[in-house]
């Protein structure tokens, strides 16, 4: 890679270890100023649900001491360091004796699948959308028909994922709104599990694809219109390049790289991103675990999602800080 040095390097990776430190510093300090506790909100949950709890004092006094929430800050803050980084996330506080590896894990592939893709397909079709749109070669009834594209934008996704459920679900009886497969269906890489977790997906995937895509249409279609007056495009022009090469060539791949960056950033924090989508239709991914994390108080669990969620912001900074010079050969490494 151009320009790639060891000293870039290391100035790099040091920034990547700072962001991933103070983010954990903040989600382990941010849960606990909120009202409440963990301990409480468990005797509240179990008092609703059969009454009163004898000796409730004691149940709190011994929940604390087996989870160290009776540990002064700082020995929760040194422990909790500890076991982040040995990605030993200890037992969820709301689930227990479930551990917080575990309910991840469970839940995690279910957001990748869906909002990964979601995500990727947006991103495809919306900078497509807005590339179109500010080239001047594009015919003009494809220019006037692209706008309606992005209609949905201003929705909020989750409101759109009502929309949806209304008029495929519950009108025209099309498509599933609820959990991730039918539970008559067997689990397993085989095609029935497969086709029948496709069709859960297609309507949260849609909500997402059709928010997302308009963003990404509105910021690719600036970046376009600042590249078409640049000098390299006067150049290709006069040199007697195709309308073809000049759009792909050299107007997107010039205008697309704030865009990537911002493709990589929505990535690494896919998994908090559409919390309420997932709600909506009861998708059994990571975003409807964290929120009933955030409804519980529980820490453990809070701590661990968000953990993952910001190394893979971090991560994903990181990768495209590295190969900016692969994307464009303007960007040097070396100059940094």
């Amino acid at each position: 890679m151009r320009g790639l040095t060891g000293k870039y390097l290391l100035k790099r990776f040091g920034m990547f270890v700072l962001t991933i430190w103070l983010g954990m510093t903040i989600i382990f300090i941010i849960p606990r100023l909120a009202v409440g506790d963990p301990t409480s909100a468990l005797l509240g949950r179990l008092m609703s649900k059969g009454g009163n709890v004898e000796n409730s004092a004691e149940l709190i006094a011994r929940w604390k001491d087996r989870f160290g929430l009776d540990q002064p800050l700082h020995i929760q803050y040194v422990r909790y360091l500890y076991n982040t980084i040995t990605f030993n996330q200890g037992y969820s506080l709301s689930a227990f004796p479930a551990t917080v590896d575990d309910l991840i894990q469970r839940t995690l592939p279910w957001t990748i699948g869906l909002l990964v893709v979601a995500t990727l397909i947006s991103f495809v079709l919306g900078n497509a959308i807005g590339a179109l749109m500010a080239w001047r070669g594009t015919p003009r009834p494809v220019k006037s028909l692209l706008p309606f594209s992005l209609v949905f934008t201003s929705i909020p996704a989750f409101m759109l994922g009502i929309l949806l459920i209304w008029v495929f679900s519950l009108t025209l009886n099309l498509l599933p709104y609820a959990g991730g497969f039918d539970r008559k269906v067997s689990p397993g890489w085989n095609p029935e599990f497969i086709l029948n977790v496709a069709r859960h997906a297609i309507l949260p995937a849609l909500a997402v694809v059709l928010v997302r895509m308009g963003s990404w249409a509105l910021g690719m279609r600036g970046m376009m219109i600042t590249a078409d007056g640049e000098d390299y495009m006067v150049m290709a022009q006069a040199k007697g390049l195709s309308s073809g090469r000049r759009f792909w060539k050299y107007g997107v791949r010039n205008a697309i790289l704030p865009q990537v960056t911002a493709l990589g950033v929505a990535i690494g924090s896919i998994a908090g991103g559409f919390i309420i989508v997932e709600q909506i239709f009861s998708y059994p991914g990571i975003g409807s675990q964290l929120f009933r994390a955030i409804q519980d108080n529980d820490y453990t669990l809070l701590q661990g999602i968000v953990f993952y969620i910001i190394v893979g912001v971090a991560i994903a900074v990181l990768i495209l800080d590295l190969t900016y010079p692969l994307i464009d050969p303007r960007i040097s490494l070396k100059k940094n």
